[in-house]
């Protein structure tokens, strides 16, 4: 007996689900704002997301919210085979974006189309970060691990000496997004100074 194409769809659909699942497995470098364990991508992504609805009004004029929310939820997909890349290790973010891309392949393949494109081009959208949607949601991705160290004494940073300057660069980055953000993040990283919690 044949199946309906309705079902071959729900079954792909589902098959998606259950892979993304394994995205609460992969564990990032990144502790939690109260220093009591490390994060996860799973709620990596959920944090981000709500930021973009709690922080819409930071986004330059005429940004697309839901999108912003819509292309944080898929953006670390791929980690799920390309694992967590620490931001600040240059020799392991040059090899990021090919493990990812191959990722990205097979992950967003699962669904059915047009689903697994429309997921696809969102995450391709966030790399990028052409549109003013994808500054913001990469802005507010960067965001997040800045004031997570602010707030445990600079975890993440001291663990693995690093330096002031690397924290300003990835500023820039929230800057492009939006300039307010940008700002309060900058003061963040020198209060981290100041407390003796971020190395200049």
């Amino acid at each position: 007996m044949r199946i309906a194409p309705e079902q071959d769809r729900l079954h792909a659909q589902i098959a998606f689900a259950v892979e993304i699942d394994k995205l609460k497995r992969v564990i990032r470098r990144n502790n939690l704002m109260d220093d009591s364990r490390r994060e996860n991508d799973a709620e990596h992504s959920w944090h981000v997301a709500l930021l973009a609805m709690a922080l819409a009004e930071h986004a330059p004029p005429g940004t697309d919210i839901p999108r912003v929310v819509a292309m944080l939820l898929v953006h670390d997909l791929v980690e799920i085979d390309a694992g967590d890349t620490f931001i600040y290790d240059p020799l392991a973010v040059a090899a990021q974006a090919d493990a990812e891309r191959a990722a990205a392949d097979r992950i967003f393949a699962l669904l059915p189309e047009p689903q697994g494109s429309q997921l696809r081009g969102l995450w391709e959208e966030f790399e990028d970060r052409v549109t003013p949607e994808a500054r913001f949601a990469k802005a507010l991705d960067r965001l997040a691990p800045i004031l997570a160290n602010h707030l445990n004494d600079g975890g993440t940073w001291r663990l693995h000496s690093v330096k002031a300057h690397q924290v300003l660069e990835k500023v820039e980055i929230i800057e492009q997004g939006s300039p307010s953000l940008g700002a309060y993040a900058r003061e963040l990283v020198r209060l981290s100074v100041m407390r003796g919690h971020l190395a200049e």
